[in-house]
């Protein structure tokens, strides 16, 4: 057989080495994605004659803390019966059911199925799920907390509806394609406890690398849509929805190392502290999951954000540049200002803080979300409003009204660049090429 290839044409060889190559990186593949079904346990044990209402009861408070609701519902459709869709880069993918229905959603399927889904990203007829469903950070939980959302969501009603199929484009939705993507980006990471750190620690850990995902938005993505891994909170842009997701590690993007314990349990609990407020899809994580947690648990996940922030070494000062703002910018964003933001923000940017001590209009002199060098946040809360959740805490959150209809690129780049160089801010310009970009992502 030696001899065979070495006679052959160069051509003839190089051939035959890339399709034995391909076929064993084929094979390899294959097995990274599919081959620990060879070993699966059985278990095919009724969930009916094990869960407890004890263990139901954790469900559903492991369902809150991972927001399962928010995408295996659609807006005014019955909750986690699926359907909605969530719009990636590369297409769009439809969230399934997760009622008991047997046709269409979980009634067929056994704990080690449900967990196979959580801990493998694989459906029970050994399908790999789109990432959209990030199985990445599900892998994280526990076998017995998976246990428990399955015996929950088997108390659901069932509710006949079938997932739409997705939209991606070709090839990315085939299951080729998704076991080569997830044998370069996705290794189930079940949680391992740091020794070194406190119980508390730990469980925020647990809570914020698992069911909360925070690392979904709260770090950056590659080409191929792929995150960082589950304790990356470095912060980046959100692809499509175009929000940018603070780096929570930097206490000049998000605070967490300088802010009272207190006041960040405030701000998870409530969505609103006494130097900061949440909107947009922060704002949405607040009002559907954070703010049923239990205090020992957003203080944990407290303990541990502020952790990771003050173990971080922080740049030190730079010194500040004044950007260089040409009068008609200047004289353009002074107006606008006083027209749109001053009787809210005041005429130094002070703010409005109640006679309760609640923040109404928060200050912009110094604000954290003001100085972020990425200004998309910005952009987008002048376009569209800032309005923060609703929450037990803070049932009536003031707001800020949208302007896309009334402010054209050049006013609110001046008004904002009016912001970052007002009352000490010193931040970059912001031109109208860029709020002309955020305003045509969002198809406006």
């Amino acid at each position: 057989m030696k001899n065979a290839v070495r006679k052959m044409h160069p051509v003839q060889r190089l051939g035959w080495v890339t399709l034995v190559s391909v076929l064993l990186l084929s094979l390899g593949v294959a097995w990274d994605n599919w081959g620990d079904q060879l070993g699966a346990p059985a278990d095919h044990k009724a969930v009916s004659a094990q869960a407890t209402e004890a263990q139901i009861a954790q469900g559903r408070y492991l369902s809150l803390a991972g927001n399962c609701m928010a995408c295996h519902s659609t807006r005014g459709g019955t909750p986690f019966a699926g359907g909605r869709r969530i719009d990636t880069p590369f297409g769009g993918v439809y969230s399934s059911n997760l009622t008991p229905d047997p046709e269409t959603g979980l009634g067929r399927w056994t704990p080690q199925d449900f967990w196979q889904a959580m801990h493998r990203g694989r459906s029970k007829d050994g399908r790999l799920l789109a990432p959209a469903f990030p199985y990445n950070h599900t892998s994280v939980i526990t076998r017995s907390d998976s246990d428990a959302i399955f015996a929950w969501l088997n108390t659901l009603p069932p509710v006949v509806q079938a997932q739409p199929a997705h939209t991606l484009v070709w090839p990315v939705g085939t299951q080729p394609a998704l076991a080569v993507w997830r044998s370069l980006f996705f290794e189930p990471s079940p949680f391992q406890a740091d020794p070194t750190h406190s119980a508390e620690w730990n469980r925020g850990a647990y809570l914020v690398q698992g069911l909360g995902h925070c690392a979904a938005c709260h770090s950056p993505r590659n080409a191929l849509g792929a995150s960082g891994a589950v304790n990356d909170l470095s912060g980046g842009l959100m692809p499509v929805v175009n929000w940018y997701a603070p780096d929570l590690t930097r206490d000049t993007e998000s605070g967490l190392a300088s802010t009272p314990l207190p006041e960040i349990m405030r701000l998870l609990r409530t969505g609103a502290s006494s130097t900061a407020q949440t909107s947009g899809p922060m704002g949405e994580v607040v009002q559907h999951s954070l703010q049923h947690l239990t205090e020992a648990d957003l203080q944990a996940m407290a303990v541990y954000l502020q952790s990771r922030a003050q173990s971080t070494p922080q740049p030190g000062p730079k010194a500040a540049t004044p950007a260089r703002i040409s009068l008609q910018v200047a004289t353009q964003g002074s107006k606008v200002y006083e027209r749109q933001c001053l009787q809210c923000h005041g005429e130094q940017g002070a703010g409005v803080t109640t006679a309760s001590g609640e923040v109404a209009y928060p200050a912009l002199a110094g604000n954290r979300a003001v100085l972020l060098s990425d200004p998309t946040n910005l952009v987008q809360l002048v376009l569209y409003g800032g309005y923060g959740p609703a929450t037990q805490g803070h049932p009536r959150p003031f707001g800020m009204p949208p302007a896309v209809l009334e402010l054209d690129d050049r006013d609110i780049a001046a008004v904002l660049t009016h912001l970052r160089t007002r009352w000490g801010n010193q931040a970059s310009e912001v031109t109208p090429l860029q709020v002309n970009r955020i305003r045509a992502a969002q198809g406006h």
